[in-house]
């Protein structure tokens, strides 16, 4: 499982040890310099060639992406080792887009009036990361999550690099390996009808009503799927 930006493994806490109960085998990772990792922040293909590095220790995978996490699995999931790519209010891309910049013509005609604005809360700094307020997260990230997830969660929350966000894929694992993707119907961070756009990409699609972290405020529906797809 490979979280999104500003996130760490941290994300799936509350989904593993609903899989472990299940008899699941489940990894959550940390990208380079995210979470527990103390290693130098990466770009999209660093963080890719990171998950591709630990995909060669195992012999079977459902490969999970959330959100940005979507990119890297674009990227990464054409190793040999995964059966099946599944992504969560995520980015399979094409070769012409980044995350920044996803579907552009597709979605032109989207409306986000009566939305919160995910790039205004960002916070850039010298090194070329971007934070996000405190304000800015809990409306777009954490919608639906009870307050004392929402505090849990802003106080993990890390730096991200920009150019993970305005880089596009190397390889475009979805092209060749069946995928299933998740849109998350009451999603504040990636609008519900660019999910859409996005998951025509896949073989399955699913809907939830839920916002940007469902394995934060659903994490048992979000183990119930994967234990499915992971037990078939």
């Amino acid at each position: 499982m490979v979280h999104g930006a500003w996130h760490g493994s941290w994300a799936w806490e509350r989904v593993l040890p609903l899989l472990s109960a299940a008899g699941v085998e489940a990894i959550a990772v940390d990208l380079p310099g995210h979470g527990s990792d103390r290693g130098p922040l990466g770009d999209l293909h660093g963080d890719a060639a990171w998950v591709r590095a630990e995909l060669d220790r195992h012999d079977r995978v459902v490969l999970v992406g959330h959100s940005y996490g979507g990119a890297v699995i674009t990227e990464a999931g054409d190793h040999p080792t995964v059966d099946r790519l599944v992504y969560v209010a995520a980015f399979p891309l094409r070769d012409d887009e980044s995350c920044a910049h996803a579907a552009s013509a597709e979605a032109a005609g989207i409306d986000h009036r009566g939305r919160p604005d995910l790039g205004a809360g960002f916070v850039h700094h010298a090194d070329g990361t971007v934070t996000l307020d405190p304000g800015t997260a809990t409306a777009c990230l954490l919608s639906d999550c009870d307050p004392p997830t929402i505090t849990w969660a802003l106080g993990r929350l890390g730096p991200q690099p920009l150019n993970t966000l305005t880089q596009s894929p190397t390889t475009f694992a979805w092209r060749s390996k069946p995928s299933t993707y998740v849109v998350c119907a009451n999603d504040q961070a990636i609008h519900p009808d660019l999910q859409r756009i996005l998951a025509r990409r896949c073989q399955a699609i699913i809907e939830w009503p839920t916002g940007h972290s469902p394995f934060l405020s659903e994490p048992q529906r979000v183990a119930e799927l994967l234990g499915t797809l992971a037990s078939s």
